[in-house]
């Protein structure tokens, strides 16, 4: 039971696995399915269950776990920052619709590259290497009341700063090529002030939103297998796993 404290708390909060859209019940069987398998393979920890200090143990296995998929749900957040600032510079940010990851409404352009980089993350075998990083977190860590201390969540917020910087990369060449559209506008808008500036420039920026987001689409690939890579180098380091 204690392992499965630490495998299921991963599988809730890690991307794939602990998407709202997955059932309570497959999420309960995935982590059941996972331990019986990680189970044999571990030293059998000297415990008591029904010793106080048995709860500061089940606490640090949850607080490992939630560390081993939340690192990596930041990859997420950070692609559907990137999405939102697009969809709003290009005058889609109206169009929201209910995101799988985590219930809330983002823009549908959010979602757009959500499942793109969902895709990238399967293909690459993302959810393969969280296995593996979770079953090398037993040997590094394994079952005991001792565990994280406050720098390793605090590596975690440091990182967390990732979200904007990679969002930001995402959509900073749609957002410099939008600006130079609306400042071509202005331009017009004071030259011509007759001109019905809503009326031509609404539809033109969102075309050329849309001719962007083609064009700068093969980009992403690249910088969210990079931010998987930070990413897993961090659960890594957490865990002190080489």
């Amino acid at each position: 039971m204690l392992p499965l404290f630490r495998v299921a708390a991963m599988v809730a909060a890690s991307p794939v696995f602990g998407t709202r859209t997955v059932p309570i019940k497959v999420k309960i069987i995935t982590s059941f399915a996972i331990t019986s398998v990680l189970v044999p393979m571990l030293p059998a920890p000297e415990i008591d269950v029904f010793n106080p200090l048995s709860v500061l143990v089940i606490a640090q296995q949850v607080l490992i776990g939630l560390i081993i998929g939340f690192t990596v749900q930041l990859v997420f957040s950070a692609v559907i920052t990137g999405g939102q600032i697009v969809a709003m510079q290009m005058g889609l940010g109206f169009s929201l619709m209910v995101d799988p990851q985590n219930g809330a409404q983002s823009p549908v352009l959010s979602q757009f590259y959500t499942i793109m980089v969902m895709l990238i993350y399967l293909a690459i075998n993302g959810h393969l290497v969280l296995l593996e990083v979770l079953a090398e977190s037993f040997k590094t860590m394994p079952i005991s009341a001792q565990g994280l201390v406050a720098d390793d969540f605090m590596q975690v917020v440091r990182w967390g700063t990732n979200i904007f910087a990679g969002g930001l990369a995402i959509a900073l060449p749609a957002i410099a090529s939008l600006l130079v559209v609306n400042i071509a506008f202005g331009v017009m808008t004071r030259s011509a002030p007759q001109l019905n500036i809503f009326a031509i420039g609404f539809p033109i920026t969102m075309l050329l939103g849309f001719a962007l987001v083609m064009i700068t689409l093969p980009n992403i690939a690249p910088k969210s297998i990079s931010l998987f890579s930070e990413a897993y180098h961090l659960i890594q380091n957490i865990l002190g796993i080489k």
